[in-house]
This record gives C-alpha cells, sequence and structure tokens, in this order.
C-alpha cells in the first residue's frame, strides 16, 4: 500500500461488507467498486465534557451552559440566544442578560457575549427575576425583534417582553413588554416563539405549566401583541396525573405538506423531559399527533401517549447517554431542517450542552431526528450492500421509565434480523429506506410490527469513528434509532 501527502487509500472492513474508504480533505468516501460512494463527516471537534476549569471562563463554554437555545441564521453565521445558566452559579454568581454563541458549521461554537446588560427594569420590577429565560429571535424588515422571559421559578409571575435592533449582533434597545401573567392567570407568560404563518403574518406562541401553551396574533409594525387579540389555546396537559407539563412550543410550517408543526418539551428538564410534536393545517390548531391525538386533549388517557415524541434521554451500548434533552428550536437552512436543543451529561445532571441534530421527514410527513449529533453528514443514496452487519437498536417509547438504553440487533446477509427484541426480516428501498418486520417475542404469540426507517451517514460521537445511523417510525408512531456498531477497520 501507497500513502501521498494528498491521499491515503484505505481498504475497510465494515461488518458483511468489503469496502473503499478515500481519507481526503473535506470527507471520507465509503463504497463499493458498483455503488457510488459515500460522502462521511471528518471528525468534529470534540469539546470536553463536565470541563471545569473553564467554569468561569465563558470564551471555553462552547457547548456548554446552554439551555433553550434558539436558532439564527444570519448571512453565512449561526446564532444561538440561551437562558442564563452557569453550572454552580447562584444568584449572586450568575451574570443575567442572554448568552450568545456563534458558528459558521452548526459544529464548532465560540462565545459572542451576552444581547442585554442585565435584565430591563419592567421585569425586574414585575417578576424580581435573577436571570433571562429562553430567548427568541426573528426580523421583520430591517429590524431584529428579541424575545424574552423573565420569572420566578415555579410560579406564573412571568413577563415576556422584547428588544429591538439593526444587527444581529445588537446594541439591543428594551421595548418593554408584550405579555404579562400573574397568579391566579390561566397561562404562563415564558418561553416565547416568534413565527410567521403561511401569508407572512407574524404571531407568537407562548406558555408553560398554568394552563399551556397559547399562540396570539403580533403587530408587524411594533412585534407586540395585536390590539383586540386573545390568545388561543394550543396545547395542554392534565395537570392531576403529569403535573401539567408541558412547555417550549416551537412552530414551523411545511409548505410541501401544508402543515404547521408545533414542537413542545413535556415533563421535568432535569430527569424526563422529551420533544414531542404535533401538525394542523392551521397555525391556530388543533394540532394532532400520528394517531390522532390532538395535543390540547387533557381528557386522553394516558398523558404520556399524547404527542410524537421525538427524542427523550438515551444511551448506546455501554456509553454515557443523555438526560432531558429538549426545550428546541428549528432551523430550516435550505432544504434541510435542524433539531436544536439542549441535553444533561447522564453522569452529572448539573451540566447542559448545546445539541443539534438533522430532521429528516417520512414518507407521510412526520419528523424523526437522527440518533446522532449533527456533525457534517447528509442524507444521500446508498446500497444496501452496505447494511449487513452489527447495530444498536433504540426505541423512544412514550412513556418514561428511565435512560432508555439500545439493545444489540444483527441484519444478516439474507435478510434475517437477529436480535433479544424478536425475529424478522429486512428490506431495503433506494435511495435510503431500511423497512424492518418484527416478530416481537414479548407474548406466547408474539407480535408483528413494522418499522420504517432512514439510513445516513454520521459520526459517531460516543466512540469516535464514522458510522451509519438510521431514525423513522413504526406503525403506532413510536420513534426508532439504530446505530452500526462494527468497527470500521483501516490499515
Amino acid at each position: 500500500m501507497t500513502v501521498s501527502r494528498v491521499k491515503k487509500r484505505v481498504l475497510l472492513t465494515l461488518g458483511f461488507a468489503l469496502a473503499a474508504v478515500a481519507v481526503g480533505a473535506s470527507f471520507l468516501q465509503f463504497g463499493s467498486s458498483n455503488t457510488a460512494p459515500l460522502e462521511f463527516p471528518k471528525r468534529p471537534v470534540q469539546y470536553p465534557m463536565y470541563d471545569t476549569g473553564s467554569t468561569n471562563t465563558e470564551s471555553g463554554w462552547h457547548t456548554m451552559n446552554t439551555h433553550d437555545p434558539s436558532i439564527y441564521k444570519d448571512g453565512d453565521t449561526y446564532y444561538v440566544f440561551s437562558t442564563d445558566i452557569k453550572v454552580g452559579a447562584n444568584k449572586d454568581s450568575l451574570r443575567p442578560g442572554i448568552m450568545v454563541r456563534r458558528s459558521k458549521d452548526l459544529i464548532t461554537w465560540d462565545w459572542v457575549g451576552y444581547a442585554l446588560d442585565g435584565i430591563p427594569k419592567e421585569a425586574a420590577s414585575w417578576t424580581r427575576a435573577t436571570n433571562l429565560w429562553a430567548p427568541d429571535v426573528f426580523k421583520m424588515g430591517d429590524t431584529y425583534y428579541l424575545y424574552y422571559a423573565a420569572s420566578t421559578f415555579g410560579s406564573n409571575q412571568s413577563m415576556i417582553g422584547l428588544a429591538t435592533s439593526t444587527s444581529i449582533t445588537g446594541p439591543w434597545t428594551d421595548q418593554g413588554t408584550v405579555v404579562k401573567t400573574a397568579k391566579g392567570d390561566e397561562a404562563n407568560a415564558i418561553d416565547p416563539n416568534p413565527v410567521f404563518d403561511a401569508e407572512g403574518k407574524p404571531w407568537l406562541a407562548y406558555g408553560s405549566f398554568f394552563g399551556g401553551i397559547y399562540l396570539v396574533k403580533l403587530d408587524e409594525h411594533t412585534g407586540k401583541v395585536m390590539q383586540g387579540e386573545q390568545p388561543t389555546l394550543l396545547a395542554r396537559r392534565d395537570s392531576r396525573t403529569v403535573a401539567g407539563a408541558v412547555e417550549a412550543p416551537y412552530i414551523i410550517y411545511q409548505p410541501d405538506q401544508k402543515k404547521y408543526y408545533l414542537f413542545v418539551s413535556y415533563d421535568s428538564l432535569s430527569s424526563d423531559y422529551s420533544v414531542r410534536v404535533g401538525r394542523s393545517s392551521s397555525i391556530t390548531g388543533p394540532y394532532e399527533d400520528f394517531n390522532g391525538h390532538q395535543l390540547s386533549d387533557t381528557g386522553f388517557s394516558p398523558q404520556t401517549n399524547v404527542g410524537n415524541k421525538l427524542i427523550g434521554s438515551y444511551a448506546f451500548s455501554g456509553k454515557e447517554g443523555w438526560i432531558a434533552p429538549g426545550h428546541n428550536s428549528i432551523l430550516k437552512d435550505c432544504d434541510r431542517t435542524f433539531l436544536v436543543h439542549h441535553a444533561r451529561g447522564e453522569k452529572d445532571k448539573n451540566w447542559s450542552y448545546l445539541h443539534i441534530r438533522e430532521l429528516l421527514w417520512t414518507r407521510d410527513g412526520w419528523p424523526v431526528a437522527s440518533p446522532e449529533r449533527y456533525a457534517g453528514e447528509k442524507l444521500q443514496s446508498l446500497s444496501s450492500k452496505l447494511l449487513a452487519g452489527h447495530w444498536d437498536r433504540l426505541p423512544i417509547p412514550m412513556a418514561w421509565t428511565g435512560t432508555e438504553r439500545s439493545e444489540p440487533m444483527t441484519l444478516q446477509p439474507n435478510g434475517k434480523i437477529e436480535s433479544a427484541h424478536g425475529t424478522g426480516k429486512w428490506t431495503f428501498q433506494e435511495p435510503n429506506e431500511l423497512t424492518l418486520q418484527w416478530t416481537v417475542l414479548d407474548t406466547n404469540e408474539g407480535v408483528q410490527t413494522t418499522e420504517k426507517v432512514l439510513v445516513s451517514p454520521a459520526w459517531d460521537w460516543e466512540n469516535d469513528k464514522l458510522t451509519l445511523v438510521f431514525t423513522g417510525m413504526n406503525e403506532k408512531g413510536i420513534n426508532i434509532w439504530g446505530k452500526y456498531t462494527d468497527r470500521i477497520k483501516g490499515e
């Protein structure tokens, strides 16, 4: 074998398939003599976990200390605005003002600073807050509108405020109150999400515990609530059984489906937090999940089965997992969609980190999230010859029973599946759809189930290597993840 300064040719064994890899300047190619090469991402930057040495050094945080992230692309730069938090901080040592980070590639993140100089006077007076929560940004005309929330934890003495600027980097001028709530009110004025409908009209989604998620029209000249408008309820949960835990609304419109998608987070932000989604033909709802359950239906039982669950606490094959992923925003970048959220390390959930992962779309128009964080990969055509081998399979059940852990699965070259989950067969439809047909071994008779998933190259962050992953759903709307586990061996 010869090695040049420009490129190294490597023969690799991928499970049952023999392939070739070219290591170039920008991507890895993987394929066989009769298939087009796959492009894999390069090894991404690796930020240390639980970096106590950078606790008080903001420039060293990168993705660390990110909570409730909202993303905005301005030109060729991505900005993330997030809640004021710092591991180990108290009200006297935490600086408020809305944290800002930026990136050119969604992978490497640098600290920018704070959008505001502390908590605006009106917000401080109304809420006595010690930090600002869950900001979000959009642009109307030549003006950027930065919405923020102030509150006291466990109370709905809350306020959504607004600051404006002619530049995404500020300076920002505070414009005061957009929505206020107090004890006795049904709603909670936190977690703002400004959004345009299909006709380009602005709205504001907001809410949390104390009544659910609401939507109200905005004045396109001021960015504040249009005079005389009353909020519409979008989502609510039964407070008797699940403490009414729904928050963090984020709405997008998909023109090809002619549908609005409402993303929300359920349950406790330190344990069973998860991202859910429903969709509607109208921005005002009703929003329904895969099984037709409305996100505002508090009478349905169990409440855990409402809303497609995209992601919850998980761990792959003996590696440290991620706890309580949630409070997402969505980036629509050209023809791609990304889920932007925070997650906590399994070993110490006091540390929260920024996660970005691509959202793919099923044939019937439902979003499904990649099992791995984004590293520059893209969905592309691949051959069924690459799929045989050993995988980790990780279902995302609706109810929380702790951190979901993957189980081994083998896809045999003859089309059979072997797993503790059951037996079955697999088929592949180009360009990238894998179908797993199971006889599940949890009853005497066995249960037939079908999972349709999309396969993509990815970076295996847990094992620091390139891999293949899949994401999709079964016929009941349960999301299913998978990751190829055979080592790619080079020489």
